[in-house]
């Protein structure tokens, strides 16, 4: 018997999915952050280790039972990422055919499998990836928090921050979300909340999404302009993939993936209507399952034996 076993290992969260030979879903398992340009290779081994023990419970299998694995991993795009990764696998599943991809290859995968699609990827980072009718693919976006990530949540975070900032300096009122955020930090002292964002960035800003999608519900001004740009650039991100691959006038599945979507009326109205200008013939949807069912029919694909990994562009 042959088992497959697929990971999504993003900013925030790991999934992971254990198929079996007939492609059921024999056991989950969840896991923390698996970008280890974000949060270290130690957390993200980790993280991947506390998803497989539970996946591999659920499923009543050991490790050495698993004979093709699959990690779609957040900055697998970087080839030490890949290498380093890859032998992260090797001792965990000794004998299994092992392979390591990017989230976004995997979520696609799991959007359109073999065809032509795009995914629209929106979490704690973002990037829009797809490949037309003649097995071109691209990616737009998703070259890390810096400088690239726009629309993501903590996109959305840094950017509430920077408002709060700005009123201060004005010296006029804050944004009615200042109270909800010193909240939801458990932090009610400015210098010591800029002392946590210098300390771990990643946690307190992506965290800070929900808070400013409530906020705008209760019609905080401040809120709304930032879900609306936040919109506008996640729009742009596959406006342009779309453009760069020919498919404007193209029939294919446009899916939305991450956990900015679905959260917020507000965006998720401007973001489809911009992917319905760029698109008019694209099927677009949110993604209901984890990209790791995607990641573990990538598994099932492997050949027999151990090969090396494979990385996106």
């Amino acid at each position: 018997m042959s088992y497959f076993l697929g990971f999504d290992g993003g900013g925030t969260k790991t999934d992971c999915v254990v198929l079996d030979e007939s492609a059921a879903t024999l056991g989950e398992g969840r896991g923390g952050p698996a970008n280890p340009l974000r949060c270290g290779y130690d957390v993200a081994f980790a993280s991947l280790q506390e998803a497989t023990a539970q996946a591999l419970a659920a499923a009543r299998i050991r490790a050495s039972q698993v004979t093709h694995v699959c990690a779609g991993i957040a900055g697998a795009a970087r080839r030490t990422v890949v290498s380093r990764v890859m032998v992260f696998l090797a001792h965990e599943f000794r004998g299994a055919t092992t392979q390591v991809v990017t989230d976004y290859e995997i979520a696609l995968e799991t959007a359109a499998g073999h065809g032509p699609g795009v995914v629209l990827i929106a979490g704690t980072g973002s990037v829009a990836y797809g490949r037309n009718a003649a097995a071109e693919t691209a990616r737009v976006g998703g070259h890390g928090p810096w400088i690239s990530d726009e629309g993501s949540a903590f996109d959305i975070g840094r950017r509430a921050i920077v408002a709060l900032a700005r009123a201060r300096d004005a010296g006029v009122p804050a944004p009615a979300m200042a109270e909800m955020t010193s909240r939801a930090l458990n932090c009610h002292d400015w210098d010591e909340l800029l002392t946590q964002i210098t300390r771990t960035p990643d946690e307190i800003f992506p965290k800070l999404f929900p808070v400013i999608v409530e906020a705008a519900e209760k019609g905080d001004g401040a809120a709304k302009e930032i879900l609306s740009q936040s919109a506008t650039k996640l729009g742009r991100l596959a406006t342009a993939l779309i453009r760069r691959l020919g498919m404007s006038d193209a029939e294919f599945a446009l899916t939305k993936c991450g956990g900015v979507f679905g959260r917020s009326a507000l965006l998720d109205l401007q973001v489809d209507a911009a992917l319905r200008a760029a698109a008019p013939h694209a099927r677009i949807s949110l993604l209901e399952i984890s990209p790791a069912v995607g990641a573990a029919h990538m598994a099932a694909r492997l050949p027999s034996s151990p090969q090396t990994a494979s990385h996106g562009s």
